[in-house]
């Protein structure tokens, strides 16, 4: 295993590719899909922390989308995968949160990247859009990748960081 420098809330920490520390957010309209999707992401070596629902009883998902989004941006976890129906309303609010870089991913290669391009810290996608195959590979694409850092890429971050520290 080659060691990776990842960039996770407000710290870089040295990451064995298979010893990430992950967190796993869903409202109830993810339910069944947030177990599969865990279950894989424990199957590549990972520790996966479970903070979503396991009903399928409506909830509300800023709730868990915030609370999954600073265990990120507080370094308790590496990274963050978050699941509610379309993946948008719960991307929403993880994102009001200072340091977190979340975007939807309905494929592969974006969720590749948003980690190369924009050190996204965490994704989100729908259960009512992706399948769970399609799923999986949307989260191995994420976790596998790398921030390509500097250049225009770090530029970029920092820009969308000074907008964020704006009052």
């Amino acid at each position: 295993m080659k060691g990776n420098i990842r960039g996770c809330g407000n710290r870089n920490v040295l990451a064995k590719e298979n010893d990430m520390k992950i967190v796993i957010a869903n409202d109830h309209a993810a339910v069944e899909l947030k177990q599969e999707v865990k279950e894989y992401i424990e199957s590549l070596g990972h520790e996966v922390i479970n903070i979503g629902t396991d009903s399928n009883e409506s909830c509300h998902y800023p709730e868990y989308g915030a609370k999954a989004a600073r265990m990120v941006a507080s370094g308790v976890v590496d990274l963050g995968v978050l699941i509610c129906g379309t993946g948008v309303g719960i991307s929403l609010a993880a994102n009001k949160i200072k340091g977190i870089r979340c975007g939807v991913c309905s494929e592969a290669t974006t969720a590749r990247l948003i980690r190369q391009h924009n050190n996204a810290n965490m994704i989100a996608f729908g259960a009512r859009i992706v399948g769970a195959e399609l799923a999986k590979d949307i989260v191995k694409s994420f976790l596998e990748s790398e921030f390509e850092g500097g250049g225009r890429h770090q530029i970029r971050i920092d820009m969308i960081s000074a907008i964020e520290n704006e009052e």
